[in-house]
């Protein structure tokens, strides 16, 4: 592959045309319209010092009708531990997963991609899920969503099984409402004993077209 270098124009290469490792391209900016494309073309960004946009092969998804909840999550689940909301703290979200933590001096979540997927959110097109105890928030996870299309970007906790509670919840939310695709990008250890799978770019992005075109709303 030839490397994509974006000017002001609002397009993208091919995805198929993706490096070996998923690079689709380089440059260009992070306003809603650009981001609102590369998500309906499967592209996502990743860093911010260039903006590179990512395609990768496989991709990662959940089958929602195949989400695994492990015996231990659904007995925290019964109990209520959390108070769960709904784009009731996006930004916070956001923050949170950018926070160092055990095991994770940073992230790939620069202030750069809090402001625009705050611009997102609040334009309608990003949301989040957030678990509390009492007045803290503990975690939460938040994504993108394109008619019956979600793309999860990220997930926190400060408290033991609050992320996973928090994506238990968008999964459901996303069940009662009929989406059609869940992308999760790549898998981790957690995502796939959670029924996480990877299916190949090109059956992703037919996926993606069909669901992108449905009348849903988050």
């Amino acid at each position: 592959m030839r490397l994509s270098f974006l000017d002001q124009r609002l397009r993208f290469p091919n995805p198929e045309l993706a490096d070996a490792e998923g690079l689709v391209a380089v440059g260009g900016d992070l306003s809603v319209p650009r981001l609102l494309l590369a998500y309906r073309s499967g592209i996502f960004p990743w860093t911010v010092n260039p903006i590179t946009w990512w395609s990768p092969d496989p991709r990662a998804i959940f089958e929602l009708e195949q989400f695994h909840v492990p015996r231990s999550l659904r007995r925290v689940l019964r109990r209520g531990v959390f108070r769960v909301t709904c784009d009731q703290a996006f930004r916070a979200v956001m923050e949170g997963c950018a926070a160092p933590a055990p095991g994770r001096r940073s992230t790939w979540i620069e202030p750069e991609f809090i402001e625009a997927y705050t611009r997102l959110h609040e334009e309608g097109h990003a949301h989040s899920f957030e678990c509390w105890s009492g007045d803290r928030l503990v975690g939460g996870i938040y994504g993108v969503a394109l008619g019956g299309f979600f793309a999860g970007e990220s997930m926190f906790h400060r408290a033991s099984n609050a992320s996973k509670v928090a994506l238990c919840h968008l999964v459901e939310h996303l069940r009662a409402r009929h989406f059609a695709l869940f992308d999760i990008q790549m898998l981790t250890p957690v995502t796939r004993l959670l029924g996480g799978v990877t299916i190949p770019r090109h059956d992703y992005l037919r996926r993606l077209a069909q669901a992108v075109a449905l009348p849903r709303t988050f």
